[in-house]
């Protein structure tokens, strides 16, 4: 099994290349090994060289209630009135801590995602991140 290191962009190609070329190995075989060590190879290329950004939290809750079918109405029992609902979603009003732990604890939103910092509406770049 002749396997190296995933270092340039080349590499990378050559190994999805070679991915493509063993998906459907059978379990157990040397061509899935192969598969299995080559994949784990790119994808660690990918996490180092392609990063994917932390999704915004006020974008992360609307792209969960379009998701799971929820309304504004469906949040007012973590997030409180109407009005609340409306201030937090149109980013007039930071999240708070109490809101965070109830979508994390009856939502299943990672709090990783909710924690991160965002530019509330009319707020100036120089104070992104002073939303809490």
């Amino acid at each position: 099994m002749d396997i190296r290191p995933i270092r340039t962009e080349e590499d990378y190609k050559a190994a999805l290349k070679e991915i493509d070329r063993l998906l459907g190995a059978e379990p157990g075989t040397p061509e899935d090994e192969r598969l299995d060590v080559l994949s784990t190879l790119a994808w660690a290329y990918e996490e180092e060289h392609y990063p994917i950004p932390e999704p915004d939290p006020i974008e992360y809750i609307k792209y969960q209630m379009e998701s799971r079918g929820l309304s504004r109405a469906d949040l007012e029992p973590y997030m409180g009135s109407r009005a609340r609902v409306s201030e937090f979603l149109t980013k007039k009003r930071p999240l708070s801590l109490g809101v965070i732990r109830k979508l994390h604890k009856e939502l299943s939103i990672p709090a990783e995602i909710l924690i991160k910092p965002y530019k509330l509406r009319g707020q100036s770049s120089a104070s992104r991140g002073k939303s809490r």
